[in-house]
């Protein structure tokens, strides 16, 4: 169903009642999308509705018993200066009429009424209006995306992107509440993937909207220094070092908190106390293997990364590099690779000499971290992670681990590759352009977009070319140097804290890139007025 534009409000205001009538007769104002809300006689009267009523746009005559209409302009002006006026005036007033120009006026019209060109003055008019909140959209939105910023700037350092020096990111922050000891809470909701398999676009967004609201409420009032959503159905807490001594109690309470307001379970992991922005990845590495100790029990918990005292470390290494090879493979859906590297897993935990126990930990840490690797990817299984790490514990022997591993995940990763949109490719892509045009502040990837499209990340990018024109990134940064002339035309934001609004992390990489495109810098532009 067609959704009908929201009209303009107009008020009338003079003193002749012949005028008005025929102001309401002969101009098209359905057809304009402009309603008159309400009609004056005089000055007093078009003050008292204008506060009433809140119109877009008001038509006064120049000269009003009591209040005359530059009078009334002024007084409504003075409250909200976005409003319209369109001033009508005789021959003999043609200096109130430039007067009123002066003091802000849209336009002004000359009796006897050309109703023609009252109505190309509308036409403008509304036209004004229309980019006036365009506009205010996006300068409303500045505050938010100067959270949103903080927040990325978060995920940024966790996810271990070095585009930044802790300096730079500091010049952001400005006071850090960071520099001080705190830890990390990281919670999950429980089983999230078959929750987002049975939930409607529309539910995830509600209920993953409605936790965040639980989580920054309690925030506010149980000190924590910040709260924010991480990957899907996971959520950063940070806390002072203070608290450190109450985590228990604090993952007893958000659990319950959340169980009693939403009827979901989730889980809870505490990092070790760190000091400084820098040690954002750390605290959460360190949150995230407390977390692992959830597909041993079978109920949510909480869960602390405690250090045991007076035990030394183990001699043990966790093949880090060979997760990480594994995790691309993933992400490039390279099936034969990753079945070679989980042979090479195996030859590292006989090369270790692993007792059962701690091979099984290693592996089953090691599939935890891929299938959420499956996970972030939106690439929904139809096999639960509770049920493969039941498999893997049953099990008596390495090959048998590592072989379910790999008759799982090569099945996993054929069905991903397989998996074809049938969307309508026009529609596919213009779902794509306005995922852009409300995401472009963050650090978007085309990964991201090409999972929205529910396309391979290939196959995205040759259909959006033919479709747009445009290649992905060409798109996306001219969306986003569109959006930071606007806010340098706009607002008294400093160039280095447009950056981030935008979509940049780097400060100075946004300039090369503002610059490459319109030839000033940002600060030229500015200066400009352009």
């Amino acid at each position: 169903m067609e959704v009908k534009e929201e009209k303009y409000r107009v008020i009338l205001a003079d003193d002749e009642p012949l005028i008005l009538r025929s102001l309401k007769v002969a101009i098209p104002w359905d057809e304009l999308n402009l309603e008159i809300v309400g009609e004056a006689k005089n000055g007093e009267e078009a003050l008292k509705l204008v506060r009433e009523l809140s119109p877009h746009m008001i038509i006064s005559d120049i000269r009003m018993p009591g209040i005359d209409g530059i009078t009334l302009m002024k007084e409504v002006m003075a409250e909200n200066t976005k409003r319209l006026f369109i001033i009508i005036s005789g021959y003999g007033e043609f200096e109130y009429a430039r007067e009123a120009l002066r003091e802000g006026a849209f336009d002004y019209l000359l009796k006897p009424i050309d109703h023609d060109e009252l109505v190309e003055m509308l036409r403008r008019a509304k036209k004004n209006l229309e980019k006036q909140m365009e506009n205010d959209k996006l300068l409303h939105s500045v505050q938010l995306l100067s959270v949103l910023a903080r927040e990325r700037m978060f995920a940024e350092i966790i996810e271990g992107n070095q585009s930044q020096s802790p300096m730079q990111h500091m010049r952001w922050l400005e006071n850090s509440e960071l520099q001080e000891d705190y830890f990390m809470a990281v919670l999950q909701l429980d089983r999230y993937m078959k929750l987002n398999e049975k939930w409607s676009s529309e539910d995830k967004k509600l209920w993953l909207f409605a936790i965040r609201n639980i989580l920054s409420e309690w925030s506010i009032s149980h000190g924590a220094l910040t709260v924010f959503p991480f990957h899907n159905g996971e959520w950063v807490l940070l806390f002072p070092s203070a608290r450190s001594g109450h985590k228990e109690d604090i993952g007893k309470d958000i659990i319950s908190l959340i169980k009693h307001n939403t009827k979901l379970t989730c889980s809870i992991g505490f990092s070790q106390t760190v000091a400084g922005i820098e040690q954002l990845r750390g605290a959460y590495q360190s949150a995230a293997k407390a977390l692992y100790q959830r597909f041993y029990t079978d109920q949510e918990g909480v869960f602390l990364d405690e250090k045991p005292q007076n035990v030394p470390d183990r001699e043990v290494k966790y093949p880090k590099q060979l997760e990480y090879l594994m995790l691309e493979s993933i992400r490039t859906l390279n099936n034969s690779r990753l079945m070679s590297l989980l042979d090479e897993t195996k030859v590292h935990i006989e090369n270790q000499a692993m007792t059962k126990e701690v091979a099984e930990r290693v592996i089953v840490e090691l599939t935890v971290v891929l299938y959420r690797q499956f996970e972030i990817m939106n690439l929904l299984p139809e096999w639960s992670l509770e049920g493969l790490l039941q498999e893997l514990h049953s099990l008596g022997s390495l090959n048998e681990m590592i072989s379910v591993l790999k008759v799982n995940f090569d099945k996993w990763i054929k069905e991903s590759s397989s998996n074809q949109s049938k969307e309508n490719i026009q529609s596919v892509i213009a779902k794509s352009k306005e995922y852009i045009a409300g995401n472009y502040h963050k650090d978007l990837s085309i990964e991201e977009v090409a999972e929205i499209a529910d396309l391979s990340i290939s196959h995205f990018c040759t259909l959006f070319k033919q479709v747009s024109g445009y290649t992905f990134l060409e798109y996306l940064t001219q969306c986003r140097i569109d959006k930071a002339k606007y806010i340098l035309k706009n607002s008294p934001v400093k160039v280095y804290q447009i950056a981030p609004l935008v979509g940049y992390q780097d400060p100075r990489y946004f300039t090369q890139v503002f610059k490459k495109l319109t030839g000033m810098t940002p600060s030229e532009y500015r200066e400009e007025g352009v």
